[in-house]
């Protein structure tokens, strides 16, 4: 039988990992150097922090729960998922449905007076608050620091005088203008927008779609870190005044150079206590999300220069292999988790649901797999868009195979059972419950966020009741279904699917138990396990 194992971190019990070391993608080279992505998978938005020996990076969840997630370092390179800022989202009702591109949009994280806060924007209710005196939580109800539509990219400053100011952008599809920074004055709590907004930017002319600034103060100049023309096309602006208001001077300080890290889009500026300095952001890369890179930065005339400067303008380009930060320690490599073992009693951080989750979706067991009872579907286009309880997690890297053990008990024909690689375009196979019988099934959807219906592909009859399901990625986004009885011969479904980003975010690997009976005892799935790994 297996056991369900804890640790102890920071005072708060945590579950243990059932994996601490990803078998597909590793940013740590062990030779003092490192290689970007540092984390390849779908964090958009990054903002982070130090607080004396520790890194903590936060960013976006859209309408992903459990939201904001939490990741953690040591040194920069190395990094863990240790939790989650939001349980649930609010308005509750109103994600307990799926809300595609709604939600948590690019949050902003700060350590002020021995407390954590958070400010995170949902561009179709306002800007929000957390706050926690522990990273690990409990971390408040959201708290509305101003309602309103396409408010987004919050991040405040709390100035030497006491005053505390906000920075943010706009979302043209909700507020109507777009491409303006500005800044409005918050209550000295934190808690409310108490003036109105002063544009200090607008980048219409040299900075189209400017947004995610992040704001600082250094050396008695106020700086805006923000990055323009577009999530995959764009660069970092930087801009500086000695006045919080402006006016401001304006730099580019990165863009893709010659290096294949197209973007490079918005991010975080933070510092060592041996005195260097590092830029965190992501990059686009289509199906397989938004990417987190980690650059050198330095300070040149007061101006920031990221990444490799190699003609001396003062704008650099990413790097691809670099010297590890100097922490004044060397750390263990470590990952964020992808596999699950599901020999804990909670579900690893790595996983969330499409929409608030309701009891009775998924229990962890004492005998070390996770049931997932089937769910009532309605469904009736047999489309999976807007199915809350597809529960998924990011893809990991450029290729891998996944594959999950499972023993699935139906009571109704129909119940099913599926694993899928889900976008606007999505394929799973499925275990079905026929009139004679059980099959394997395989379906595909194209442009499902259009309502289209799904596509039957393949399917055949089976005898057990115990299976793998598997998901091949291969470079460049297509991947490959299989399916075997035994876990060793496995058959490949013979077509070659093409994964495609959902909306703000990459392609998801997921699992589901559905049914479309209305009943109150239903059957269900027993995951055994759930195994990323590098399989030719």
């Amino acid at each position: 039988m297996k056991k369900w194992l804890t640790i102890l971190l920071a005072g708060t019990a945590y579950v243990a990992a059932s994996q601490t070391v990803s078998k597909v993608w590793v940013a740590d080279n062990g030779n003092g150097t490192y290689k970007n992505p540092v984390i390849n998978a779908d964090y958009s938005d990054p903002d982070a922090i130090r607080v004396g020996d520790d890194f903590y990076m936060i960013s976006s969840s859209f309408n992903h729960v459990p939201g904001i997630p939490i990741l953690h370092s040591k040194d920069l390179v190395n990094w863990t998922l240790i939790g989650h800022a939001l349980n649930k989202q609010a308005p509750f009702d109103h994600f307990s449905k799926v809300q595609h591109g709604g939600g948590v949009w690019a949050p902003s994280i700060r350590y002020h007076n021995n407390e954590f806060y958070i400010y995170y924007p949902d561009p179709d209710f306002g800007i929000y608050l957390v706050k926690s005196k522990n990273i690990n939580g409990p971390w408040t109800e959201p708290v509305v620091v101003e309602a309103g539509k396409g408010l987004i990219d919050p991040c405040p400053l709390w100035d030497n005088d006491g005053k505390v100011y906000l920075v943010h952008a706009y979302a043209g599809s909700r507020a109507g203008i777009k491409s303006i920074i500005v800044v409005k004055e918050l209550h000295k709590d934190g808690t409310k927008v108490i003036s109105d907004a002063v544009m200090v930017y607008d980048g219409h002319e040299l900075d189209p779609t400017i947004e995610g600034p992040k704001l600082y103060k250094r050396n008695g100049y106020y700086y805006i870190f923000a990055p323009a023309g577009g999530v995959s096309t764009g660069w970092q602006t930087v801009l500086r005044s000695k006045n919080i208001y402006g006016p401001y001077e304006r730099k580019v300080v990165m863009d893709q150079g010659t290096t294949p890290v197209n973007g490079p889009h918005q991010g975080a500026w933070v510092d060592t206590k041996t005195g260097e300095h590092w830029f965190l952001h992501f990059q686009d890369k289509d199906a397989y999300g938004r990417v987190v890179h980690l650059n050198p930065m330095k300070w040149i005339n007061d101006w920031p220069v990221i990444g490799e400067d190699k003609d001396g303008d003062g704008k650099g380009e990413p790097v691809l292999v670099f010297k590890e930060p100097n922490v004044g320690k060397t750390y263990p490599v470590t990952t964020v988790a992808d596999s699950d073992e599901f020999n804990s009693p909670r579900l690893g951080l790595q996983w969330q649901w499409q929409a608030n989750p309701k009891e009775g979706w998924a229990y962890p067991t004492s005998s070390g797999s996770l049931r997932m009872f089937s769910v009532y579907n309605e469904d009736t286009t047999a489309n999976l868009w807007n199915t809350a309880n597809i529960l998924s997690q990011k893809l990991p890297s450029e290729e891998f195979t996944a594959t999950v053990k499972l023993i699935f008990n139906p009571k109704f024909i129909n119940e099913r059972f599926g694993l899928i690689l889900f976008g606007s375009d999505y394929a799973y196979i499925s275990v079905v419950k026929g009139e004679d019988g059980l099959y394997i099934v395989c379906k595909e959807n194209i442009k499902a966020d259009k309502k289209t219906a799904e596509n039957l592909i393949k399917y055949y009859p089976i005898e057990k009741n115990i299976f793998y399901l598997r998901v091949k990625m291969n470079k460049g986004g297509s991947y490959n279904l299989l399916f075997s009885e035994t876990g060793e011969k496995f058959i490949n479904i013979e077509k070659t699917f093409t994964a495609k980003p959902g909306r703000w975010v990459g392609a998801k690997l997921g699992v589901f138990c559905l049914r479309n009976n209305i009943t109150n005892d239903a059957g269900y799935a027993d995951i055994d396990w759930f195994r990323i790994e590098l399989l030719k």
